[in-house]
Order: C-alpha cells, then structure tokens, then sequence
C-alpha cells in the first residue's frame, strides 16, 4: 500500500506536525481561510509536509494548483500559465520545490506577476530560500518554517496507517520506525510500505533490514538541531578545539547543510573574533563560498579548518558591543544634529590626510561612547594607536 499518498493531508485539521502552522489560531491558516495569503516560501527538514501544506493552501483558498521543480522548470512553462490566467477572475497557485535552486534569470520572470498578484506563488526548500533569492522577491513575500516532526505526531501517523491497512506491528518495531525516522514523515512511511510489501506483520528485524541506522544520526529529536548548532558555536567562542570538531561531525552526520554551518562560522569570526583576529572573518568567508562550490563530503576538510582557526583565535566582542549599543541608542531616539562640516559638499571639513593622517574635529553634536577596544590579538594594537591619537595636535 502507498501509505504516502493514502495519508497524505487534505485540510488543516489533518495535518499533522506542524500545529504552529495548521491550527485555527495559526496566522498562516487565517490568512489562508481569509483568501488574503500572499507569496510565501516554506523551509525545514525533508519529509516534513511542506508540499502537502501548498497543496491543502490550494484548496483551502479554491486556487488552480501547478507544481514543479528548480531543478527542471523552463521558463516557457511559467510564461504559457501567466498567459492562460492574464484575464481570467481567478488566479493560480505555482508551486515550486527546491526553489533555492531558482535561476537569477527564473526569479526575474517571477516579479512582475509577484508585483500584480496575478498568480500566488509558494516556494519550498530544504535551506532557507531567503540566502539564495533576490531582494525583490524577498521583500515581496513571507517566510514560514517547518520543523521536523515530533514523535507523537510520527506514533500518530502510525496508528493511522495501520487503520488504513491490514499491517501489525509489534511494540519495540513501532518504537524503531518512529525513532529512527528523525522526524521525517515521508522516510517513515515509506519504510512502513516497503516492510508490508514484504510481510504484514512488522517486527524490529525486519524494519533493520531495510533501515539498519537512524536517519540523521545526531540530530533525531526535536530541537537538537538547534541545540548542536549553539553547542558548536560555544565550545569555539570558548576555544575548544575538540568539542568544536565534535559538534561540527554531529551537524555533517546529523544532515546539515553545509552553507549553513559555514554561515554560522562567518557570523561567529566577526560577532566573537572581531578585530582580536581580523583575518578570521577572511577565512570563514573563504571558507563558505568553497563549500558553496564543493558540498559534501569534501566540505567537511573546509569546515574543519575553519573551525579549527576560529578555536585557536584570541576572541573580542567589542564590535558586537558596540553596534548593539549605537542601535538602542538611535531607536531610544536620540537623532543628534551632523556637523556642517560632515554634511555633503559642505564648507569646513579637515580632510584628515591633509594633516598627516589625523586631525581633531568634532564629528558628532554629542560625545558618546560606544566601543571599547580590548587589549587582545591585533585588537591591542587599535587601541594603543587609537588611544595615542590624543597626542597628536
């Protein structure tokens, strides 16, 4: 039996897993059931209900529904749908899975349709899209997460496959299939399909037969992927080469993607390395267009390295500080005059290289104080050079 389709949802109520999405109070289903839901891009793990979710908007709104792939949608397909609906009352919905892999070319013949609302666009992805779209698009639409499914919501399933089919299942083999389907309904399905084409009666040896390890090994439970990434990030904020390097092969075997991780690592070299180490910012940067290049499995030599450079770096959050500081300030409302002479082709300004590299004026209306740099790494060496410029005359 295609346990697959059989129990794949038709309405919100039947969908399960994803509750922050599905039930009546979710803004998603509001705006759904309103008719007023606009461009939206779906992310999480694989097998998680992201195109069953496009497909119960479809209905729920009464939208044609036209699904595709990135990874094979022509152009002239969108152009023969934009055609077909230019003046008709009613729009359709496209669907586009993998939409991270969208064309700059495929996004551009997307905004105008996106501009009039003549179609409704859904993307789906494994990454968040928002890294790999343009900025018009991305100001144009909304973001929805979807989580791995819990185990309960997996137990659920379960109970409704085996009322839809003859299949039994003993206690510890239903405690594997959902354990080690990591929260993805498709595999755990599928597997149960596969084990009651051989045999309606399901037992833990059969079931490791055909899935002798968990999915995902590492990151099985919810939150763990989140819980992983910040274990990551503060053993190397705290120098810990060897938690680092075994958080980091937790993440790879757990089925992170690598542009992740390595955005991770660049925003962690600027926020906790800052000027102690300016080059780490360099090298993670590096580090994350390679592996956007390269993937898995060779990936992991990068992110290795990178993490390995991040542990051993002195570590200074001055920069981080500092512009959290400035933003609270400015949102409080202070919004201090500029000095004319700092004001655009305005009289007055001491061009500073004029005058051996530095010159005392006044740059704001106010003294503040922001920064503080730190006697760590190269960062030293800015504050002992900012520090002398007061004897400078």
């Amino acid at each position: 039996m295609d346990f697959t389709s059989a129990l794949r949802p038709k309405t919100f109520d039947a969908f399960v897993g994803q509750d922050h999405l599905s039930l009546p109070t979710s803004p998603l289903r509001i705006l759904c059931e309103k008719k007023a839901l606009g461009h939206s891009f779906f992310y999480g793990p694989a097998g998680v209900g992201k195109t069953s979710l496009a497909r119960i908007i479809a209905s729920s709104m009464d939208l044609p529904f036209y699904e595709f792939n990135a990874t094979s949608l022509k152009i002239e397909q969108l152009r023969k749908i934009f055609e077909q609906y230019k003046n008709a009352l009613e729009k359709p919905l496209i669907f586009i899975d993998e939409v991270h892999r969208l064309a700059k070319n495929q996004q551009e013949v997307l905004l105008p349709v996106m501009e009039n609302n003549a179609v409704l666009i859904i993307g789906a992805s494994t990454e968040n899209p928002f890294f790999s779209l343009t900025s018009a698009i991305r100001s144009r639409s909304m973001l929805f997460e979807l989580k791995n499914i819990n185990n309960e919501a997996l137990d659920r399933l379960v109970d409704l496959a085996k009322d839809k089919s003859e299949i039994t299942l003993e206690e510890d083999a239903r405690e594997y299939l959902v354990r080690s389907s990591s929260g993805d309904a498709r595999a755990m399905l599928k597997l149960l399909e596969f084990c009651s084409n051989i045999d309606t009666h399901i037992t833990v040896d059969l079931l490791k037969s055909l899935r002798p390890n968990a999915i995902s090994a590492g990151s099985s439970e919810a939150g763990v992927h989140y819980d992983l990434i910040s274990a990551m990030i503060k053993s190397i904020r705290g120098s810990d080469a060897d938690a680092g390097m075994y958080y980091l092969a937790r993440l790879i075997e757990g089925g992170e993607s690598a542009d992740f991780i390595a955005r991770r690592l660049v925003i962690l070299a600027s926020e906790d390395i800052g000027n102690a180490n300016p080059q780490a910012l360099t090298l993670t940067t590096s580090a994350m267009t390679s592996v956007s290049k390269i993937g898995f499995p060779e990936a992991r030599i990068i992110l290795a390295q990178a993490v390995a450079y991040l542990c051993a770096s002195p570590k200074s959050n001055s920069s981080y500080l500092a512009i959290n500081e400035a933003i609270n300030v400015v949102k409080s409302g202070v919004m201090l005059e500029i000095p004319e002479p700092l004001k655009n082709n305005a009289n007055g300004y001491l061009y500073p290289h004029d005058f051996g590299g530095y010159v005392k004026q006044k740059y704001l209306t106010k003294k503040m104080k922001f920064i503080e740099f730190k006697s760590i790494g190269y960062e030293k060496k800015m504050k002992e050079w900012v520090e002398n410029l007061n004897s400078f005359s």
